[in-house]
């Protein structure tokens, strides 16, 4: 019995959303666009958004083809409404 409560908390702890990976978000001053959407996994995720000073931003994942930069955790869905993927960073 105590193997199993050990088990169910364990299996709690890891499932928890507290505990969810969430990478680190973009310097907001860096960006000339401020929304978010939440993703498939729950995370919150910065909309793409143009770069201020023209360096691509800290955790961008891709530059679409409209020139913002996406922060996508996943390929699939990437810059769509934004010409798609231009290059991956």
């Amino acid at each position: 019995m105590k193997r199993g409560l050990i088990l169910c908390i364990l299996l709690a702890t890891v499932a928890s959303p507290a505990f969810a990976y969430q990478p680190s978000s973009p310097d907001e001053s860096q960006l000339q666009e401020h929304g978010h959407y939440v993703n498939r996994d729950r995370h919150d995720v910065h909309s793409p958004a143009h770069s201020r000073t023209g360096t691509v931003p800290i955790g961008a994942t891709a530059r679409c083809g409209d020139g913002t930069y996406s922060f996508s955790q996943h390929h699939s869905g990437t810059c769509s409404r934004h010409h798609g993927v231009a290059e991956w960073e």
